[in-house]
């Protein structure tokens, strides 16, 4: 590449940036002209793709985590020919494809959502661990590089530390991640807010480290070569850019390194939009336009990477006619059909806790589900996903022939693996803690929502029954926070987040085939601590639990139309059997029992089937171990709901039941006095 292309080209995506925020009168240039020439080698010498197929699995990915530098990236894959001028043009407007903060939209090259800061890189290790976990069952054939692209805020989000730490304990040379370090975030320099040794600190975690000057072309694909050759750890490349790089005022002077133009539009930031664009070669009337040596030099590029993507198909074809088994396997990977496994033969023992019915399942699944990684916030052996380790290995440094992933104790970074591993493909990813932990995890997953990634949560120990452990540890407000994404639709009409609360053993089976079959959301298991008693049926209890399939089913009919329907999920369900069995016995009342594992799935069904099992005009009870607005969807304003209304207290969990009034005794006395 010539010295003239390399500056045009970077120039020309720093001009279509800027021309993009100013349009809009709103967004983020200077990070954007920092950047472009990283992202103008990356894309045009190092990242290999086949244009012709922007789905190919065997492609490299491209993680952005400062979603705010989004014109950047638009505008590198404009030269791409992703995207034309009117895109560009319609950037952050209604109905466009060019949205303030990057959408996943793989059919564009873009591979992830991104702008809460730390997410997209800590998305891109994930990928990375999936990019190992398939090489290792596959073959070295397929092995490809996954890049991130972080900056300031990046870097200073805490999730960047259990990112690099993983990253570097697993040893994942095929990570790549440039570090746009401009010494500028959006309200001030960054000398107002660290004095840390960023390089120090990745060489510590186990990275490799290489220090540049970012806006150097040769010293750039230099990194990106030495980058490309390490295989044994992760490369992180400190690039020092030039925030805002060519911004000049409207006297002609210097604009750059100013923190103004991180967040505005350059002629709001003080500097001057036509002199800036002449400056780096560009028509001020006439911005949206690519130079045509640079575009007939992205057109050469694209038919190179069509053929090398050719070449390398070719190479999978001759693998899969010597290995037909792996190779339909691997494609089974990559459908997007739930994976063949027979829920109904699984046994479940009698009035198990719901955490351990979850891990009989995943034991049950491994070998049978070859493509589930299940990971765990150093919590596997307490909920229970240590029923799927016990079959198999954690990862290590250099040996992914395991299927289990030791997170460590960090929710959000956990959260944020899976997703990346759910955007690379090929896998099925899974993760588990404590359901009060899950506060740690809410922007990830909502991102996952927001993408309709298939990614699994499993959140155990879910209400006050933690018992002793005390409030700290006892949920009581995260199932309405978490029931809200129920109610909430992505960009599809549908539910956000299946979550299911099953209410024993065989509702568990259920839920875990609810959610592998659900390929679409991302699904949330929330399961006890404690034993649980059955729910009663006649005949087969698996096929009488295949009922939660619809969300809510009726547990307890009684012969005559009943007088009062009670409605929960999860362990107080079979609390509503004890307190209907003595309003029947004491009251003479036909009682009906309703468990609710997930309301959204539920409000789904048809209004027929929604009000055989909740009939209209007759009084309804609730009894939640969460706060009462968790229910009350369910049982409306004429109703009653026993619930939590403060945070728990340590006790044994038995105690709790009692001292707040979770027992049939107290079902029967507050329905009774309801229905006065």
């Amino acid at each position: 590449m010539s010295k003239q292309i390399e500056t045009k080209a970077a120039n020309n995506i720093r001009i279509l940036s800027v021309s993009m925020v100013e349009k809009a009168k709103s967004g983020h240039p200077g990070g954007a002209m920092g950047g472009a020439d990283f992202i103008h080698i990356l894309y045009s010498e190092f990242l290999n793709y086949d244009p012709s197929d922007t789905s190919w699995a065997n492609r490299d990915r491209f993680f952005l985590d400062p979603g705010h530098m989004s014109p950047m990236l638009y505008s590198v894959l404009s030269l791409a020919g992703y995207y034309n001028m009117d895109d560009l043009k319609n950037f952050r407007q209604w109905g466009s494809v060019t949205p303030g903060h990057p959408e996943l939209d793989v059919a564009r090259g873009v591979e992830n959502t991104s702008g809460p800061l730390g997410q997209g890189h800590t998305m891109a290790v994930g990928a990375a661990i999936a990019e190992r976990f398939l090489t290792a069952r596959f073959g070295d054939w397929m092995s490809h590089k996954i890049y991130a692209f972080i900056s300031d805020g990046g870097i200073q989000e805490e999730v960047s530390q259990g990112a690099g730490r993983i990253a570097g304990y697993l040893g994942l040379g095929n990570l790549i991640m440039f570090y746009d370090s401009n010494d500028i975030q959006l309200s001030s320099p960054t000398t107002d807010v660290t004095i840390e040794d960023t390089a120090k600190k990745y060489e510590a975690w186990g990275w490799n480290v290489l220090s540049i000057e970012g806006n150097n072309p040769d010293q750039i694909r230099d990194a990106l070569k030495k980058a490309n050759a390490e295989t044994e750890k992760p490369t992180l490349i400190i690039g020092k850019t030039i925030m805002g790089k060519g911004a000049l005022t409207e006297s002609g002077e210097n604009f750059e390194r100013q923190t103004s133009t991180h967040g505005m539009p350059l002629s709001d930031a003080g500097a001057s939009f036509e002199k800036t664009i002449q400056n780096l070669g560009g028509d001020p009337e006439n911005p949206f336009q690519i130079f045509e040596d640079v575009q007939a030099f992205y057109d050469n590029r694209k038919k190179e990477l069509i053929a090398a993507a050719a070449a390398k198909k070719a190479e999978q074809a001759e693998w899969q006619k010597a290995n037909p088994e792996l190779a339909a396997k691997l494609n089974s990977f990559f459908s997007d059909a739930a994976p063949e496994f027979d829920f109904s033969s699984l046994e479940q023992k009698e009035n198990i806790a719901t955490r351990g019915a979850s891990g009989n399942v995943l034991g049950a699944m491994y070998n049978k589900v070859e493509n589930l990684i299940v990971a765990s916030a150093d919590l596997s052996n307490s909920d229970k996903t240590d029923g799927f380790l016990k079959k198999t290995t954690s990862f290590k440094n250099g040996d992914f022939s395991g299927s289990f992933l030791q997170a460590g104790v960090s929710e959000l970074t956990m959260a944020c693996l899976v997703n990346g591993m759910a955007l690379h493909g090929g896998v099925i990813a899974v993760c588990g803690t404590f359901f009060v932990f899950s506060d740690y995890m809410k922007p990830a997953v909502r991102l996952a929502a927001l993408m309709e990634l298939p990614v699994k949560y499993v959140w155990t120990h879910d209400a006050f029954r933690v018992g002793e452990d005390g409030p700290t540890h006892q949920p009581v407000e995260q199932e309405a926070q978490i029931r809200l994404m129920e109610k909430l639709k992505n960009h599809n009409g549908e539910n956000s987040v299946l979550v299911l609360r099953p209410a024993d053993g065989n509702e568990t089976t259920v839920a875990w085939k609810m959610a592998m079959e659900n390929t679409a959301t991302p699904t949330a298991l929330i399961l006890s601590r404690q034993n649980i008693e059955n729910l009663p049926t006649e005949g087969n209890a698996y096929e009488s639990a295949l009922q939660s399939e619809k969300g809510a089913y009726i547990v307890v009919k009684p012969a005559e139309k009943p007088d009062v329907v009670l409605v929960a999920s999860g362990s107080e369900v079979s609390t509503l059997v004890e307190g209907a069995k003595l309003l029947t016995e004491k009251e003479g009342l036909n009682v009906q029992v309703v468990s609710a594992p997930s309301e959204g799935l539920f409000r789904n069904q048809p209004e027929d089937y929604q009000q055989n099992v909740l009939p209209v005009g007759v009084p309804r009870f609730g009894l939640t171990a969460g706060l009462p607005v968790t229910l009350a969807g369910l049982v409306g304003e004429n109703g009653k709901i026993w619930g939590m209304e403060s945070f728990g207290y340590s006790a044994p969990y038995k105690v709790l039941d009692e001292k707040l009034g979770f027992n049939g005794e107290n079902v029967y006395q507050q329905v009774k006095e309801m229905l006065k």
